[in-house]
Parts: C-alpha cells; structure tokens; sequence
C-alpha cells in the first residue's frame, strides 16, 4: 500500500526511534509512580491524563519515526500530515498529560529561565509559526532535508517553540494562566491568522516548489538519510517519488497545503468554540472562576477530540 510493501520493518518502523519513545514513556509513568514521592504536592494521575500522555507520545512516534514518516519524504501531502501530528497534536496532548506537580518540579529547575519571554503569547506564537514558514521556503526546506543533522536540530527546534506557543492556551499552572478569555481567543486568531500565508503560497504556486519531491535526484540523497542502502539504488528501482504516488508534484503540494491549514483551522476552531463558551458564561456570571484548558479540566474529554 502507498509503496510501503517495497521497504523493510527497520524503515517502517524506526526501532531505534521507538526504543527511545518507549524509554520516555517508561519515565513518565516511573516519575507519576513509585517516584512521585519525590517530587513536592504530588498526586494521583488519573487514568485519562495517562491516556493523553500515550496518545501524545503515539502520534509523535507515527509522526517522526513511523510509516507517516517514510511515507513524508516520498509525498509533501504526507509530510505536511506529519508536521500537523507533530506540532498540533502530539505536544498538546503530551503537556496535557502531564500533572502540575511535574511541571512545577521541572520549572523550578529551569537553566532556561533568562529566556522566559519567550513564552510570552505574542513572542510564542510569532516563534513557531515564523520558524514553521521559513522552514517551507523551497531553498530552506531542501537544504534541510539535504542535511541530516540540520534536519534533526531544526525539527527539535521546532518542537520547543510549538510547546512554548501551547503553553498559553493549556498551561497547567494556575497562577500562570492567561488571565482574559478574550485574550485567548485573540491568541488563537493570531495563531490561525500567521499560518495562513504559508499554507496559501504552497497552495496557489503554479508549479512544485520543493525539489525533494519532484526531482529524482534529490529525492534519492534525501530518502538516504531514512532508509537503508544506497540512494543510487533506489533512483534505480523506482526512477524518482512519483513512483509512489499518484497525483502530480503539484497535486500533491496542493493536497499537504490545504491538509496542513484544515487540520490547523479544525484544532484552534475547536480551542476557540471551548474559550469562546466558557468566557461567554463568565461574562455572564454563568460561572464563578474562568475555565481553563488544563489537564484536570480535560479528564472529561472537552478537548481531546483535538
């Protein structure tokens, strides 16, 4: 299916990738276990902010070292699903996993606590939604992808700042949290608003902006870098990407600029409807304190179907 059948296990599969995944969840559920006597405050964690844990960990896995992966060097509408599960998905439901006695141990141990204004909305939103454009400029984005080591800095980068932008909308810590739900509601405008110009130029280009995609050549050095052999091999057995899919260059570029935008529409829509009904009703003396997307607030599902 999609070409997979032509790969092995290892390719598929990353095993060292899960092997490390699977190290960072066994962590987790030590530190909320039998070390959570260690950390100050700390409680029980509810089944559900495990599951969010998992699922957070599960979607970044398939993303960056599952078949989504392989199959994002071969088709930009796959890699364009990847980044979404990466960034839209995955951080979020992993920082909602994890309780506030956690959060407030690491923090009070920050070595990066000179660089705290990042985290500020505005600075957090134009972060990672700035270095996410630049990263799909053609020339940056083949550079990259020609790069193994600026490959992984880059994407590590961005997991930083994806985290540092969810931070406003989910932080878990109360005395922290973004006072104004009308001020929620323009952070998630905003964060809908910078990505749209991006997504807009891969979507209107008239011709393939990306030559990992389109020219053999550069496909072959870039699958090298996830699959095993030797990329000359693989020009020869399957002549360039197009081999595997079965749009055109162009379709396909298309086809991961409106994924990318209606997945992000879909995720901050769902955010804003939340924000939106719980400040309305404060507004209205409906309630007595704003409601907060953070974790125990989750427990009941309100936001997992993002």
């Amino acid at each position: 299916m999609l070409g997979l059948e032509y790969f092995s296990f290892a390719d598929l599969w990353s095993p060292l990738f899960l092997a490390g995944m699977l190290v960072m969840v066994a962590v987790y559920f030590l530190c909320i276990g039998p070390l959570s006597t260690q950390f100050a405050n700390s409680a029980p964690v509810p089944l559900r902010l495990r599951a969010l844990f998992v699922l957070g960990m599960t979607a970044l896995y398939l993303a960056q070292g599952g078949p989504i992966s392989l199959l994002g060097h071969m088709m930009f509408s796959f890699h364009m699903v990847s980044m979404a599960l990466s960034y839209l998905v995955a951080v979020p439901l992993i920082m909602m996993g994890i309780p506030d006695w956690v959060w407030r141990a690491a923090l009070k141990h920050n070595p990066f606590r000179r660089l705290s204004f990042l985290v500020q909305p505005i600075v957090a939103a134009l972060l990672f939604n700035g270095l996410f454009s630049l990263y799909h400029i053609p020339v940056i984005h083949d550079y990259v992808m020609l790069h193994f080591v600026v490959h992984r800095i880059y994407y590590v980068v961005l997991f930083i700042a994806s985290a540092l932008m969810w931070w406003t909308l989910i932080n878990p810590l109360p005395e922290q949290r973004m006072a104004s739900g009308l001020g929620k509601i323009g952070f998630i405008f905003l964060n809908m608003v910078l990505l749209t110009p991006a997504c807009g130029l891969i979507i209107f280009a008239s011709q393939p902006l990306y030559a990992t995609y389109s020219d053999p050549d550069t496909w072959a050095r870039a699958m090298g870098y996830c699959v095993s052999g030797d990329p000359a091999a693989l020009l020869q057995a399957f002549g360039g990407p197009t081999f595997f899919g079965w749009m055109s260059p162009k379709v396909d570029q298309q086809v991961g600029g409106i994924a990318m935008k209606f997945i992000q529409e879909f995720i901050f829509a769902s955010m804003l409807a939340y924000v939106f009904y719980h400040w309305y009703k404060k507004e209205n003396g409906q309630e007595d304190a704003e409601a907060s997307p953070s974790p125990s607030e989750l427990e009941s599902g309100n936001l997992t179907r993002a």
